[in-house]
C-alpha cells in the first residue's frame, strides 16, 4: 500500500457524515481520533444503536451547524493530554485525505475550546500516512470563501 506524507495539520473529509472539509490536527501523541460534536443523542434504527449529533466544521465559527448520524461502535473512557478522563461515544466513519480513504474510529467530544475541530490520532494514521511535523497542508490548502455582508452574523 502506498503511503502519503502529510503535515501536522491537513484538510480532510468525512463523506459519510456530510463533511466535505474539516481542518484536522495530525497528532501522533494521541492514540484515538476525536471530532467536535454537541447535542449528542442516542437512538435505535433497524435494531442498531445510532448517534445523532451536530458539529461546527470550521474553527472558531458557529456556522455552519451540520447534523450528522452514525452507528454507535462503543463508549470509552478517554484520558486527555491534560490528564482529565471523560467517557465518550465512539463512531466509525470514512476518512478521506488526499486521494486515499478508509474507515476510522472517532470519539465525539466538545472541542469548542480547542484549536482544531478534529484530531487525527495514531490509530487513524497507521500504515497509511507518514507525518512531516515541520510541514502544514502538504496535500493543499482551501481558500477561505468570504461571505457577502448580508450573510454575516451581527455580533
Amino acid at each position: 500500500m502506498d503511503k502519503i506524507t502529510v503535515g501536522w495539520r491537513e484538510w480532510v473529509a468525512l463523506p459519510e457524515l456530510g463533511i466535505d472539509r474539516i481542518n484536522a490536527k495530525v497528532d501522533t501523541g494521541a492514540r484515538t481520533s476525536a471530532l467536535h460534536a454537541f447535542k449528542i443523542h442516542d437512538f435505535s434504527k433497524d435494531g442498531r444503536s445510532f448517534l445523532r449529533f451536530y458539529l461546527h466544521p470550521m474553527q472558531r465559527q458557529s456556522t455552519p451547524e451540520i447534523l450528522c448520524e452514525a452507528p454507535l461502535v462503543d463508549e470509552r473512557l478517554i484520558t486527555s493530554s491534560s490528564g482529565q478522563r471523560e467517557r465518550r461515544y465512539v463512531i466509525e466513519t470514512l476518512l478521506r485525505i488526499g486521494q486515499l480513504e478508509w474507515p476510522i474510529e472517532v470519539t465525539l467530544t466538545n472541542r469548542d475550546e480547542m484549536g482544531f475541530r478534529m484530531l487525527l490520532g495514531r490509530q487513524a494514521l497507521r500504515r497509511r500516512l507518514l507525518v512531516d511535523p515541520g510541514s502544514s497542508y502538504k496535500l493543499g490548502r482551501f481558500k477561505r470563501v468570504k461571505r457577502p455582508a448580508s450573510q454575516k452574523d451581527d455580533r
